[in-house]
């Protein structure tokens, strides 16, 4: 349901995220790194050599299509953030004492609209979504909508904050809150109105802040972007460095005063000589003509070096270990060792999903009905991806089997005990008030032993009684 802006509404005169904290100026990515392309020495100027290609600004659809759709190293990091982030599954998290308990859900639930969040959509679905508008938008906004939720373009939304009854307020005012969204299909350019959305009607996923935005988030890309340029510069000049025949640069001199005689002349020389058709083709130079080869090739460059170098940055931008987006520098040595392979896919589902599943849940949990007594939470029990934890795992569970039977063998409620071990917390346990492994009552008597047996006394079977260790040692005691 949308939300229209009226008189009555207590924020008149709404405060936009966009609005800066300062008035410094501010220039964009290319202009700052236009600075480093020329310099002044001895008064005159000099130009660094640039290749010609597209600059990659921090918009939204110029990361789609510039970084997401046409870098490789990008999209490797990127789908194997989405690959093992969109494997998890929501459950209710119960609480206790402020301490988390076991996960639960029934049928019926709230849970139900994360599951089919839209018509043929899945949980997998919704979280693949959402985690690609944050890497390349650095936000996520999802709408509820009655029973169905619906992912929005974040470049088309709109963050709007400030303090109710003061149309001065700025989102940097010490009380300056979230007040509502403005959702503009199709962005500015195309006129829309827009429409509004209250708090509670948006779940607004920004894991990572934007250190110039009170309420926005940031991509990862934004850092790395010259990166990201840089790789795709490397890409260019190998792909021309192959279609010009794997060879380098040269310089052709000629001795050729007529202009057109010249033009014909090197026309016809491309003709013959340039392209992958025309590779490793003997030159055939009339009088006059000297070639030199210029330049450095891909080994004196040490083009793998310098690719690789790249690549590892916007890995570690994307908290993605090379190992894991199967990228050059995570291929080599003792990389893909098991020990090691383990330890690297641990740190990343450690340190980088876990931290966007914890991030996700919150978000999520804004137009999600939970229970009081519990919190939404993810669940990872069933990825695969994590069981190769399953041996440190069965390590917990039998410690916590030998902690089990320990407490329940000194009088502790076994119910306790269980509920006590899952949440971790001991101040859960509940003492029967009873003692021994037997759980005996304190000062319970054993059972008064038989009578012996009369020696004098035959046995019924007509064979002697059998004695015991005493009476036969008492036997062989010499008589006094």
């Amino acid at each position: 349901m949308g939300l229209s802006l009226t008189s009555g509404w207590p924020w008149q005169r709404p405060s936009r995220e966009l609005v800066r904290a300062d008035n410094q100026p501010v220039i964009s990515l290319a202009d700052w790194a236009s600075m480093f392309e020329s310099f002044t020495y001895q008064g005159l100027n000099y130009t660094y050599p640039t290749a010609s290609q597209e600059d990659i600004e921090w918009e939204y659809a110029n990361l789609a299509r510039s970084a997401y759709k046409s870098n490789g190293i990008v999209f490797a990091c990127i789908l194997a953030r989405m690959q093992l982030f969109a494997e998890a599954r929501f459950l209710y998290r119960r609480q206790r004492k402020s301490r988390p308990g076991d996960l639960f859900g029934f049928a019926g639930d709230d849970l139900e609209i994360l599951r089919h969040p839209w018509d043929g959509g899945t949980t997998g679905d919704l979280l693949s979504r959402m985690l690609l508008h944050v890497d390349l938008g650095g936000n996520s906004y999802v709408v509820r909508d009655g029973g169905m939720l619906t992912p929005l373009r974040p470049d088309w939304v709109t963050i709007l904050g400030g303090v109710p009854g003061d149309e001065d307020a700025t989102v940097w005012h010490p009380r300056a809150k979230v007040l509502g969204y403005a959702y503009q299909e199709g962005g500015k350019a195309l006129g829309k109105d827009p429409v509004f959305y209250l708090p509670d009607q948006m779940a607004h996923f920004a894991p990572l802040p934007d250190p110039e935005a009170r309420f926005r988030g940031m991509s990862w890309l934004q850092p790395v972007v010259r990166d990201v340029m840089a790789d795709k510069a490397m890409t260019d000049h190998k792909l021309l460095f192959m279609e010009r025949g794997a060879s380098r640069n040269m310089v052709v001199k000629l001795d050729v005063p007529d202009l057109k005689q010249f033009e014909d002349w090197t026309r016809l020389f491309r003709e013959q000589h340039e392209g992958v058709a025309n590779a490793y083709k003997t030159i055939f130079l009339g009088a006059g003509a000297d070639v030199s080869v210029v330049g450095a090739d891909m080994q004196q460059i040490e083009f793998a070096a310098t690719q690789g170098a790249g690549e590892t940055r916007i890995a570690a931008a994307a908290g993605v270990p090379p190992a894991i987006a199967g990228l050059s520098e995570g291929l080599q040595g003792s990389s893909l060792n098991a020990g090691n392979y383990v330890a690297v896919r641990r740190r990343f589902a450690d340190m980088t999903i876990r931290h966007l599943w914890r991030n996700v849940s919150g978000s999520l949990a804004r137009i999600i009905t939970v229970p009081s007594d519990a919190e939404l939470w993810y669940d990872d029990r069933d990825i695969a991806a994590l069981k190769e934890d399953q041996k440190d795992a069965a390590t917990i569970r039998q410690l916590n089997s030998t902690t089990a039977k320990t407490l329940v063998d000194s009088g502790y409620d076994p119910d306790s005990v269980i509920a006590a071990i899952a949440a971790d917390d001991l101040g859960l346990l509940k003492h029967t008030g009873l003692v021994s492994v037997q759980l005996q009552p304190p000062g319970t008597q054993a059972a008064p032993e038989a009578a012996p047996a009369d020696p004098a006394t035959p046995p019924e079977n007509g064979q002697p009684p059998k004695r015991g260790i005493r009476e036969l040692l008492m036997s062989l005691a010499p008589e006094e």
